[in-house]
């Protein structure tokens, strides 16, 4: 007989009330509550949750109750089921790792694949790394970012999106409720300091002044700076040129083809090799340690490895410029608009920019390479002829 009313259970206190066939309400002195059927399956005292005394009406934990018990009269074994049907909730951390398994051989460059876990490794983990994923909130991830959301900005927002990607991930799995609330989140954190300008860039009218005494102002091995050089004259990468192999160039044309996996847009990029270019790959193939066409052009001090993006870097940091590597791309670009009558698609075209307006992108079929030749004779002479005595 049932002992239990709509109204006692509402009311009731901290303890274990029963309704009777094993149905009780459990009441912590904390003031939660849980509905609890003891059982008995083979032989073997078993206590069920039915679901929490707040959601689940006394009606309901009477009619779960019952219908477990039926299972049992069948031979079933309730608690076994209830097991197998629960899915495992992984930990932020662990949900990280899969994801980030999941989506690596979509990615091109290596650097951002590793940076990818990185920044979550170093910002994320130490908080969220062990908890559910199912048990991480706003409030949580707002507290995260704000430890680094005005002193490193970029990387702050970079770690936003990461965490939101993992988020959505366990969401998708059915391991979380809902979606990372990154809009809240974004809301609940104080504005940013205004990004200015872009990557700092040599005056265009400078650059010749600098090749011409490159061995003086930049302190480094002469492969360092042939790289450098060969940097400025091709506009080019600084991923693009460090990772450049002797395969990808056809010395006959006079061409350099940049495989689709290795540019940031995705596609194939042809570039025009001048007289001053086609001296510097002369003098590196003088620096070869092997004959294989795999091997990389601007070779480090380790064999088989390509010089590392620092290594072009310091030597423009010992000489306090106030500039970058990438910043000669903007150089060229802007001695192209100021000081030549060279077409914005062509000088795009140069930079291997993809084309992001729509109706524009339908009617390219052309990559103007002939005319990019052109541009780039005129650069390297300029960069060269220019030079003081």
């Amino acid at each position: 007989m049932s002992k239990l009313t709509a109204l006692g259970v509402k009311k009731a206190g901290p303890g274990r009330h029963g309704d009777g066939g094993g149905l009780y309400l459990m009441v912590s002195n904390s003031g939660s509550r849980k509905w609890v059927l003891r059982i008995q399956v083979n032989g073997k005292r078993r206590d069920l949750g039915l679901g929490s005394g707040t959601k689940v009406s006394l009606s309901e934990a009477r009619e779960a109750a019952e219908d477990t018990r039926r299972a049992i009269r069948r031979g079933d074994d309730p608690v076994a089921e209830k097991r197998r049907g629960k899915p495992v909730i992984l930990t932020f951390r662990e949900a990280a790792v899969m994801v980030h398994q999941e989506h690596l051989p979509s990615w091109k460059n290596p650097k951002h694949a590793r940076q990818w876990l990185s920044t979550l490794e170093a910002y994320v983990f130490p908080r969220l790394g062990d908890l559910p994923v199912n048990q991480i909130d706003g409030p949580i991830v707002r507290d995260v970012l704000a430890e680094i959301w005005l002193s490193i900005p970029e990387t702050a927002r970079r770690v936003r999106q990461r965490i939101g990607t993992v988020l959505d991930f366990a969401h998708a799995k059915g391991w979380r409720e809902a979606e990372a609330p990154l809009r809240s989140i974004s809301r609940g954190l104080p504005p940013q300091p205004k990004i200015k300008g872009h990557f700092a860039a040599m005056p265009w009218q400078d650059v010749p002044g600098l090749i011409s005494n490159v061995a003086d102002t930049l302190k480094a091995t002469e492969p360092v700076l042939l790289a450098i050089e060969f940097l400025i004259l091709t506009a080019g990468r600084s991923g693009e040129v460090r990772g450049a192999t002797w395969s990808e160039f056809n010395l006959e044309d006079q061409i350099w083809l940049i495989p689709a996996e290795r540019m940031k847009g995705g596609r194939a990029h042809w570039v025009p090799l001048s007289a001053r270019t086609m001296d510097i790959l002369d003098r590196m193939d003088e620096f070869r340690r092997t004959g294989e066409a795999e091997a990389y052009v601007f070779e480090g001090q380790k064999p088989g490895r390509p010089l590392s993006d620092m290594t072009l870097t310091m030597p423009i940091r010992r000489a306090e410029l106030p500039i970058t590597i990438h910043g000669f791309r903007s150089a060229f670009r802007d001695w192209c608009a100021e000081a030549t009558t060279t077409p914005r698609e062509v000088a795009e075209a140069c930079l291997a920019h993809v084309v992001r307006n729509a109706v524009e992108a339908a009617y390219t079929r052309t990559d103007h390479l002939d005319r990019r030749r052109v541009v780039m004779d005129a650069w390297a002479a300029y960069c060269g002829g220019a030079c003081p005595s």
